[in-house]
């Protein structure tokens, strides 16, 4: 096994995006200029927000973008098995248990969950599973933001999986790098705040921690994430080359003049041979109208 692996895990809700691309490249290349392995998994947990056709047109998109994976794509969707026998192992064990409370039961605790349903021993008909959580600070080494801490507990104790019966991305998210083997986590800074519920879950699991690596996010002018909820343009397959130029850019990389002529390939292999991850910035957000 390589001593790196890398994934790319989109959500089959709408089309790639810029900013989709941003992510994709970025753990592309770093799995890539490390000899590593680079798997692609479709997050298709929520079928009710999944876009009929997009999931086959992300793998088309990166293909044309010359994004190509290892091995066959993991689809979460063939993983409910594993999900529920892991909720099933921690309710057993005391450490998750059913809530019934509604979001109006909720409303008046400002995001925060307050245990309501944590000693009422319910029944889990009718009931999301939440995941017990105490108080604490866990540290992780970001490869771009630097030593980052946070505390799982921010929100309360956690829903693992929904009164709809569909499994929580915390939980998914975490049993899918474990068993694809995943030690490079590369992926947008709107999930830095996750990560601390992703450790807290490993280690509640015994489960290894990869390395991780946030990448800014790319904002519309109005001061949106690019994404599937704001109608952000899809990837266009005749503007490949250009469109590569402007994520390495994005991502910090000095590009010569010259590769404005190259084809995507020879784009490609000067971007691995090239890829310095600490030039990536660490801000956290770029804007689309810089990027031009």
């Amino acid at each position: 096994m390589p001593n790196y692996i890398g994934r790319f895990a989109p959500t089959p809700s709408g089309f790639l995006h810029f900013g989709s691309l941003l992510a994709a490249l970025a753990s592309f290349l770093d799995a890539r200029a490390a000899g590593g392995h680079w798997l692609l998994r479709m997050e298709d947990l929520d079928p009710p927000r999944e876009v009929t056709g997009s999931a086959a047109a992300i793998l088309h998109t990166l293909d044309a973008y010359g994004l190509h994976w290892d091995g066959p794509v993991l689809y979460q969707s063939q993983r409910h098995d594993a999900y529920q026998a892991i909720c099933a192992q921690l309710q057993a064990q005391g450490l998750a248990y059913a809530c019934t409370c509604s979001r109006k039961d909720l409303s008046a605790y400002h995001g925060r969950y307050p245990g309501l349903c944590r000693d009422a021993d319910k029944p889990l008909e009718d009931a999301a599973l939440r995941v017990r959580v105490s108080a604490q600070t866990l540290h992780f080494n970001d490869r771009i933001q630097g030593l980052c801490h946070g505390d799982p507990s921010d929100e309360g104790d956690f829903i693992i999986q929904r009164r709809d019966r569909l499994f929580a991305y915390h939980l998914a998210v975490v049993l899918d790098d474990a068993y694809q083997g995943i030690t490079h986590v590369v992926r947008g800074a709107d999930l830095l705040d996750s990560t601390c519920k992703h450790l807290f879950l490993q280690r509640l699991l015994k489960l290894p921690q990869p390395e991780y690596l946030h990448i800014p996010l790319i904002l519309q002018p109005d001061g949106h994430k690019l994404g599937k909820s704001y109608r952000s343009a899809a990837l266009p397959p005749d503007q490949v080359v250009p469109l590569l130029l402007r994520a390495l850019r994005a991502l910090g990389q000095s590009t010569p003049a010259a590769l404005a002529d190259a084809s995507r390939d020879e784009l490609l292999q000067w971007a691995i041979a090239h890829w310095r991850v600490t030039e990536i910035p660490a801000s956290g957000q770029l804007y689309e109208a810089n990027l031009h």
